[in-house]
């Protein structure tokens, strides 16, 4: 995710590129998914693709539905060999905001069919997820204002910067980190325990802002977690349960709700008003 600056967000400073050696591999469950969404056909959609398929033939993922959004339907996805192109693999061209509009009301509109559904995040892409649930405030509430404010103050993390947007990015590393860590108990840049994690620090610091006056719904963080072969997702179900919240809560009258797009190290916020 980047800023509109142009610097990086939540995987700031990222670069394609991986770990030494081969990708890291876990040992856990076969996991089964409805449709996973790859968030970009270019060179970070394309090692996600490529891992995924790794993945797939080594028995630990499995899909019914593998789509990668893009605006250019000649996006180098499209270009893989066909030893490194997964099954049900589908690019499709259009803009992600267009798409998740789409996408994400049809998972709001059938939360069972969608509860397998996951959606592979680009370490260069704007705050999609919050920009969909303020979609969904506007057509709600058409005659309210629902709008982006800055943080009260900024979480103690080591890094932080916000965008013109006020989304605000933040980090606990203030170092390069590659496309594929996984974020394990040991740190592999520090070498040391990581002692640390976005979405507990982020609990405190709404519970510190509404303890200060500054009262903010949630956080509701959708999490983007290792799953197989250096590939991150965040669960659909999370962002429709996210979005039911804000309906109910905003059916009572104003309010300011904290979203976040969050791993252990990393995380893009929207402090969001209800007027």
């Amino acid at each position: 995710m980047s800023t509109a600056d142009g610097t990086s967000g939540p995987e700031h400073g990222a670069r394609c590129t991986a770990l030494p050696g081969s990708a890291p591999r876990m040992t856990r469950a076969h996991q089964r998914f409805g449709t996973i969404v790859v968030v970009g056909g270019g060179c970070y959609g394309g090692y996600y693709v490529r891992q995924l398929g790794r993945a797939e033939r080594a028995g630990a993922v499995s899909w019914e539905r593998l789509l990668v959004v893009d605006r250019d339907a000649s996006c180098p996805v499209t270009r893989l060999p066909a030893g490194e192109r997964p099954p049900r693999l589908e690019v499709v061209a259009e803009d992600w905001d267009a798409f998740f509009e789409q996408f994400l009301a049809d998972a709001a509109a059938d939360p069972v069919t969608a509860s397998g559904d996951a959606i592979v995040p680009s370490p260069l892409m704007p705050h999609l997820m919050a920009g969909w649930l303020m979609s969904r405030a506007r057509a709600r509430w058409p005659d309210r204002e629902v709008a982006i404010a800055p943080l009260g103050r900024t979480p103690d993390v080591r890094w932080e910067r916000a965008g013109e947007d006020h989304t605000h990015y933040v980090s606990f590393a203030d170092w390069m980190c590659p496309i594929n860590c996984i974020e394990p108990e040991v740190c592999p840049h520090t070498r040391g325990p990581r002692d640390w994690s976005m979405p507990p620090a982020l609990r405190e610091y709404a519970a510190a802002e509404s303890a200060a006056g500054r009262p903010v719904e949630g956080p509701y963080l959708f999490r983007c977690l290792h799953r197989a072969y250096g590939v991150g997702m965040l669960d659909v179900r999370d962002i429709v349960e996210a979005d039911a919240a804000i309906a109910a809560r905003g059916a009572q009258g104003p309010a300011t709700f904290l979203v976040g797009t969050v791993s252990h190290c990393h995380g893009a916020l929207r402090r969001i008003t209800l007027a």
